[in-house]
């Protein structure tokens, strides 16, 4: 409710100026995966945002429920390969897996498939919110696809799973690489290499 309320109220904020924001001549088409549980709401919320900003971006809605393959197991929908392919640019809202042995998580499937390798997280302190720290601008820029990320597992003995975490070099080089580019495109003065070997 708190953030419904936020929104609302930020939507009341934001000038209607429509066209006036932005050139309407080279709209984007971008896909939008609305997901399961909240998401249908929070991707709604982004698109009122968007509107109310008058950026130049129609949505493609694609939902990505699971189809099961000939040897059980689910797969994502082609529709959803088809209308990347066509506007390169997408927004997810949070996917649920499916309940069963043997279900890949849906959010590692389309990291795969889009070679998403690099999650990129901003964090900035937002001026007129009290938070515990203070002046925080920061962006963290993790591998997506290997490590546990990797889904290779299987049971040993009944009882006992094994799960592979695979680390590869062309894999490490790819994102270390990637992060020194943002570094220096958005003129980050520092990188540091941060591991959570402890728990994984």
């Amino acid at each position: 409710m708190a953030f419904r309320r936020a929104l609302k109220r930020l939507l009341q904020e934001i000038p209607n100026q429509g066209s006036r924001c932005y050139s309407t001549e080279a709209r984007q088409m971008v896909t939008m995966i609305p997901g399961d549980g909240i998401g249908p709401e929070i991707s709604q919320s982004v698109k009122d945002i968007f509107s109310a900003a008058g950026a130049p971006v129609d949505w493609e809605d694609v939902d990505v429920t699971p189809v099961k393959g000939p040897d059980g197991n689910f797969r994502l929908p082609p529709k959803i390969f088809d209308s990347m392919d066509r506007t390169k640019v997408g927004l997810k809202g949070p996917l649920a897996t499916p309940i069963g042995k043997g279900h890949q998580s849906l959010n590692l499937a389309l990291r795969k498939a889009f070679n998403l390798y690099a999650n990129v997280r901003p964090c900035k302190s937002i001026e007129g919110y009290k938070t515990p720290y203070n002046d925080v601008d920061l962006v963290t820029i993790r591998e997506n696809t290997e490590g546990e990320y990797s889904g290779i597992e299987h049971v040993i003995v009944d009882g006992v799973v094994q799960s592979i975490k695979k680390i590869t070099e062309e894999a490490s080089m790819r994102v270390a690489e990637y992060a020194f580019a943002y570094a220096r495109d958005n003129n980050r003065d520092t990188v540091t290499a941060v591991h959570k070997a402890n728990i994984m």
